[in-house]
């Protein structure tokens, strides 16, 4: 069982990275919200240490191992939590935890099913399953200094706070507003003013 892993970052690819170590290469999978701040922990001579989890993934003709690497042992600990719920395996989860750990912990703690449907491959049904699972046994993860307040496209000048008051004057629920936001965001990342955030959020509804 290989639990962790110390060594060079030789490639990096959209949800891997590949680590030499002695001359011997490792590719190391990673959920989109662990490789968005791998930068940050990579040292100047692009060494890195990760905690991994190691699996057999088997298929009819052949058994493969795989790492999937994470920067602390709080992460790994949430993503096999994440995998006890039924018909999320290791592959699901990787897909689907591409935001912050705090946010999906503080969704499912709240129940809030759109947010959690927003995540990929996590429809309605699944992601009531993930609430009926794991609510008020995530607490803690909620905690994590992820980098939840550099949200995608959330400004220091707190224009995403500007527009969700907007929206929630205009009756819309919080959840669906902060939802509506955040996809407007991740459409058109250089927004810089609450107007063109509204704008951006209004496009999306005609979209529908």
């Amino acid at each position: 069982m290989i639990c962790r892993i110390c060594g060079k970052v030789i490639e990096k690819g959209t949800n891997y990275i590949s680590v030499d170590i002695g001359g011997i290469c490792y590719e190391v999978l990673m959920p989109q919200t662990v490789m968005q701040r791998l930068k940050d922990n990579i040292g100047p001579d692009n060494s890195v240490s990760l905690i991994t989890y190691h699996y057999l993934q088997v298929e009819p003709s052949k058994s493969t191992p795989v790492l999937v690497g994470f920067l602390n042992e709080i992460e790994k600990e949430f993503f096999e939590i994440f995998i006890t719920v039924s018909g999320i395996g290791p592959r699901a989860a990787l897909k689907a935890l591409n935001q912050p750990i705090s946010l999906i912990a503080k969704a499912i703690d709240e129940a809030d099913i759109e947010f959690l449907k927003s995540l990929p491959g996590i429809g309605q049904q699944r992601a009531r399953e993930i609430i009926a699972k794991l609510q008020n046994k995530v607490g803690k993860f909620g905690l994590i200094q992820d980098g939840r307040i550099k949200e995608q496209g959330i400004k220091s000048n707190g224009i995403a706070e500007e527009v969700l008051a907007v929206l929630t004057q205009l009756q819309y629920k919080k959840s669906e507003a902060e939802l509506m936001i955040k996809k407007a965001l991740e459409r058109s990342s250089d927004i810089e003013t609450s107007e063109e955030l509204l704008n951006e959020v209004y496009k999306q509804r005609k979209l529908r």
